[in-house]
């Protein structure tokens, strides 16, 4: 990607141009770019993680196959970036300022995790992150720190993340299905 082609991406100061990076990805070197999208929107990224469906990549492979690399891919990347939330969290635990400053912020993502994102990990444990990550276009970042307070286990929080990852995909994919086959 050259200065030319980098000055015509949108927003180029905002993370606008991840998203773009991703929307416009092409062959294998595209999978790269979906893990290192994936890695960040675990963490840092505003946004969704659908869209790396959209992806055109080029493989060589059948569509199901192609979605099938990039549900994995995008998955391992998801993963690969809450261990970096998850060991974030866990400082923040440790860390009681962090905390009540936490509280005292305009949106109190304190009380707003123990509302409800605690009640489904207290409930469920690591099968309610699954399930919570499983919802689409909703973003992720919120649901990961709030489990990563909570929780103590990194692989099953990987693994976690891993399969509610994959599992939001597959039911975007459902979902626009439905909806393609409706209209």
């Amino acid at each position: 990607m050259g200065l030319p082609l980098l000055l015509d991406i949108p927003a180029l100061g905002s993370f606008e141009w991840v998203q773009h990076a991703v929307e416009t990805a092409t062959g294998w070197v595209g999978l790269v770019i979906i893990f290192v999208y994936s890695f960040l929107i675990a963490f840092a990224l505003p946004g969704v993680s659908e869209v790396v469906l959209a992806a055109p990549l080029d493989l060589g492979l059948s569509r199901p196959a192609k979605l099938a690399v990039i549900i994995v891919i995008s998955g391992l990347g998801k993963a690969a970036g809450s261990m970096l939330a998850f060991h974030i969290g866990q400082e923040a635990k440790e860390s009681g300022p962090i905390i009540a400053a936490l509280r005292r912020s305009r949106f109190d993502i304190i009380e707003w995790s123990e509302k409800n994102t605690v009640k489904l990990a207290r409930k469920w444990g690591y099968l309610g992150m699954a399930l919570a990550l499983s919802v689409p276009f909703f973003p992720d970042t919120i649901s990961i720190y709030a489990f990563a307070v909570l929780e103590e286990d990194y692989g099953k929080f990987a693994l976690a993340t891993f399969a509610g990852s994959v599992g939001r995909l597959l039911v975007t994919l459902f979902l626009v299905g439905s909806t393609v086959l409706v209209f």
